[in-house]
């Protein structure tokens, strides 16, 4: 269940960030990921045309949420686009024929 969402707030200075600051934001974000209650491996976070493109899979939609808040805290004032989406982890609620 993908549901692509675009973040935009305003530079604090009116200028765009320098790349290199940008850069290590998202390196930043990906220690957060990996580090904190998440211990999240599966998203990934790109600089693509000027903007973050966040990808990946979680387990849950609690795990979207975190990621996404984590997301917007580490890269405010930045464009962000998501593509998070939550694994199917429920039994089938049928018989697969073979």
């Amino acid at each position: 269940m993908s549901d692509p969402v675009a973040h935009q707030g305003p530079a604090a200075s009116g200028t765009p960030a320098p790349a290199e600051n940008v850069e290590y934001r998202v390196a930043h974000l990906h220690d957060r990921l990996a580090a904190e209650e998440l211990g999240e491996l599966g998203v990934r976070a790109e600089i693509r045309a000027g903007a973050i493109v966040l990808t990946g899979t979680v387990p849950s939609a609690q795990c979207r949420e975190t990621v996404l808040r984590v997301a917007h805290e580490e890269l405010a004032g930045l464009t962000v686009h998501t593509d998070v989406v939550v694994a199917e982890t429920a039994g089938p609620d049928h018989a697969e024929e073979l």
